[in-house]
């Protein structure tokens, strides 16, 4: 009964701290946007709710990757770190990369092609960040 408990007690640790780590995911991540997410999604613009999921859906395979192969709560957060770190930095080359709009601009009028466009990217890279980190 007290492993039960224990590993209780451990999901429930696990729990608060994921949900620390996507709240400070979702404030970072928005940070960088030109406009306010949470108004765009309040709004209704589907694109800006496809773009802040996309990047949350991402952080979440970054700290599930690396929550699977270390039992230290410090490392799981400090990899968390370095997945919104990341995930940023992918924000700025694919704003780059693409020099015929701004990403911003085009979320802020609810273009959900590039929604779309930025949804994968933001996941292939997560995967494959997810993979390197373990």
């Amino acid at each position: 009964m007290s492993t039960f408990l224990s590993e209780l007690g451990n999901v429930g640790i696990g729990l608060l701290l994921i949900a620390l780590i996507m709240a400070a995911g979702a404030f970072v991540f928005s940070k960088l946007t030109r406009f306010n997410d949470r108004d765009e999604i309040m709004k209704g613009n589907e694109a800006a709710g496809i773009y802040m999921g996309s990047k949350l859906l991402g952080l979440a395979i970054i700290v599930a990757m690396v929550s699977l192969n270390t039992s230290s709560w410090v490392l799981m957060l400090a990899w968390s770190a370095v997945g919104i770190v990341i995930l940023c930095i992918v924000y700025f080359i694919v704003d780059i990369c693409l020099p015929q709009f701004r990403v911003c601009d085009e979320i802020a009028k609810g273009n959900k092609a590039v929604a779309h466009l930025l949804r994968g990217i933001i996941i292939g890279v997560s995967i494959v960040i997810g993979t390197m980190l373990i």
